[in-house]
């Protein structure tokens, strides 16, 4: 075969690999198609012609710019696109589910939030305090009243300069730091509707606020507790706090009588404070409180705290008390507490000590000692033992005590009357131990020795005594005569009450009645009563204790005119650490009790020195107290209108 060599070769076909596509050829210059076994190769007449024109102008053929479908292509399972719909709809009713459950919390739980919030931005509350019962005295005569006075307040909510406010609020009403830092954190969080600015002042200071027209500034009227009386009464009425809370005395004793039910008013107001219109505004009326009545007299009241006063001076005491009590109902006339204050002078105290404050008796309790010997019937006013000066007890033993009596003297006949009258230690014991500790114990706790009384008055002590069983050393000996237990002088009070009373104990009393809203009267109940020891006993102690006032130790609390059964006392005070001191630091407590007109008797009064002058005569219970019984028996004959008993004309034989 020959070559024709004016004839270019003919161009041989390229195949480039594109790596994995398989089934995919891109081609070079003129494609040929591949021979097969049964086809010979033929090239396209067209093709062939412009080639062989191409190359016999000596043009280089160019590629073929004709793009070619690729011939691999990518297959899909049909599962993927099942699973991201399921993926999508699982993710829409999750979103969805979610949204349910942030309605439905709305709607029901988280709703009342939502409310509470918006209500707070366009609601006002405003509380109307229910005025406070007045306490009244058993005359009519007014103890504690609640007046009307101006509250500034602010809704923070409103205030629209809050350093401002602040700032001029203080120069009108001399606010101090911690108030001021207060206000101004409230007005700038503005989290409350409702803060107090100045509590109670004088209307013309909050009148002169209120025209300055500060936003979100307004005044409210509030109550006030006053005692119009002065200071009449002071310690057996309490107070209360700013808010009109009893928390001390009869007002805290009291308090659900006395406070009411506040009301309130809702308005609703734009962003500006104006009234919404067509709101209006809902108002709940408040109900006022009870009024009290208790038994107190406020004349006698006064003139016994007066007289306190004066005489705790006299004797340079520190302080004192005194009880008036009714004989028959317990009710008391007048409760006085007076002490010696840190300036030096004495004055009436806000605690009511005389129910609050334990102390040992000393010989006043020879009336409760010498009841249960009469009321055993051991002994009667004639019964004779001999008393010696002095006794020496448990001897050898580590409670080895020598005791002596109250006066010197040898050892004499005494008679059950003559031990009393002069108020003999020794004798007292050993009439006393003729019934024996354990009866004793059991009278005392009759007495009403070791429990409150029925007053209950807040803070009120029940004494401290212990059993017989408990008793040690010359215990049992002292406890006759008013050492080794305490009590309150209303205690006391009550105990020796009994024995004017015919053996029967009646419980103090303070509350007469009430007086509803509505005007209506309430009785209160009458005082519980118990039987301590028989009428023939008491009637026995009331002829004894009528010779004490005429002829012995109580001579400086007769009454012109008027029988008086009384029991003088001198006690020894314990000292810091423990005993009594001896004769160069001792200090002592003087009291008398007794009752009037002896054989019929209405008034039963203790009264009590606290550390008159060590040094003075004064300091015993005769000196001390008994004159005081007498001037406040006086007053309480004129306030109460007590007239004696036909054929009384008290100590006769004394002048």
């Amino acid at each position: 075969m020959k070559t024709d060599l004016r004839r270019p070769p003919e161009p041989v076909a390229r195949s480039r690999s594109h790596g994995p596509r398989t089934g995919a050829t891109r081609q070079v210059g003129p494609q040929r198609a591949p021979r097969s076994p049964k086809q010979p190769a033929k090239a396209p007449a067209k093709r062939a012609a412009a080639t062989r024109g191409a190359a016999h102008r000596g043009v280089r053929a160019k590629r073929s710019t004709v793009p070619v479908a690729p011939a691999f292509k990518i297959n899909f399972r049909a599962g993927n696109t099942r699973r991201r719909l399921v993926a999508v709809f699982v993710v829409s009713m999750v979103l969805f589910m979610a949204v349910i459950a942030r309605v439905a919390y709305l709607q029901t739980v988280g709703g009342d939030t939502l409310v509470e919030a918006g209500r707070a931005q366009r609601v006002t509350e405003s509380v109307l305090l229910a005025q406070r019962g007045t306490i009244f005295a058993s005359d009519g005569g007014e103890l504690a009243i609640s007046v009307p006075s101006s509250t500034l307040f602010a809704n923070p909510k409103l205030v629209t300069d809050a350093t401002g406010a602040v700032s001029v609020l203080t120069s009108m009403l001399g606010l101090d730091a911690e108030k001021q830092q207060k206000l101004l954190e409230a007005f700038t969080l503005k989290e409350k509707s409702f803060v107090y600015i100045a509590r109670q002042v004088d209307d013309a200071t909050a009148d002169s606020v209120m025209a300055l027209n500060l936003p979100g500034v307004d005044v409210i009227r509030e109550d006030k507790r006053i005692m119009p009386s002065g200071e009449v009464g002071r310690s057996v009425l309490g107070r209360t706090n700013i808010d009109g809370e009893g928390i001390a005395g009869v007002e805290m004793q009291f308090e659900e009588l006395l406070k009411g039910d506040d009301g309130e008013r809702v308005r609703e107001h734009d962003s500006k404070g104006r009234s919404i219109p067509g709101s209006g505004a809902t108002t709940v009326e408040p109900v006022p409180g009870q009024d009290l009545v208790l038994t107190l007299d406020r004349s006698l009241q006064f003139q016994v705290e007066q007289a306190l006063v004066d005489r705790v001076e006299e004797v340079k005491g520190h302080g004192g008390t005194v009880v008036v009590m009714d004989t028959a109902t317990g009710e008391i006339y007048a409760m006085a507490n007076v002490e010696r204050g840190d300036n030096g002078k004495v004055a009436v105290t806000s605690a009511n000590l005389a129910a609050v404050e334990p102390f040992e008796p000393g010989s006043v309790a020879k009336v409760f000692s010498l009841s249960a010997v009469v009321d055993s019937g051991v002994a009667g006013p004639d019964s004779v033992i001999a008393v010696p000066g002095k006794m020496l007890f448990n001897k050898g033993t580590i409670w080895e005590q020598t005791i002596n009596d109250a006066e010197p003297h040898d050892t004499v006949p005494m008679s059950l009357r003559d031990i009393i009258v002069h108020s003999s230690n020794l004798g007292t014991y050993l009439m006393a131990k003729q019934i024996g500790p354990e009866a004793l114990s059991g009278y005392l706790d009759k007495f009403g020795f070791g429990h409150k009384t029925a007053l209950d008055f807040p803070g009120e002590t029940k004494g401290i005594i212990d059993p017989a069983s408990k008793w040690q050393g010359t215990e049992e000996v002292t406890v006759t005569y008013g050492y080794h237990y305490q009590a309150s002088a209303l205690q006391f009070t009550a105990a020796v009450n009994a024995v004017a009373n015919g053996g029967m104990l009646v419980q103090p009393k303070l509350l007469k009645a009430t007086i509803g809203a509505d005007g209506t009267v309430r009785e209160s109940a009458p005082s519980p009563a118990h039987e301590v020891i028989s009428p023939a006993a008491a009637a026995t102690m009331t002829s004894m204790m009528k010779d004490v006032v005429c002829e012995g130790t109580g001579k400086d609390a007769r009454i012109d005119g008027i029988s008086v059964a009384g029991k003088t006392g001198t006690a020894y005070k314990t000292q810091d650490g423990g005993g009594y001191g001896d004769k160069t630091n001792r200090k002592y407590r003087a009291s008398f009790v007794g009752y009037f007109p002896a054989d019929a008797p209405k008034v039963t009064i203790l009264v009590t020195i606290d550390e008159p002058d060590p040094t003075s005569s004064d300091r015993f219970g005769g000196k001390a107290a008994a004159p005081l019984f007498a001037s406040i028996a006086t007053s309480a004959i004129h306030e109460l209108k007590i007239t004696p008993t036909p054929g009384d004309t008290g100590c006769v034989s004394e002048g």
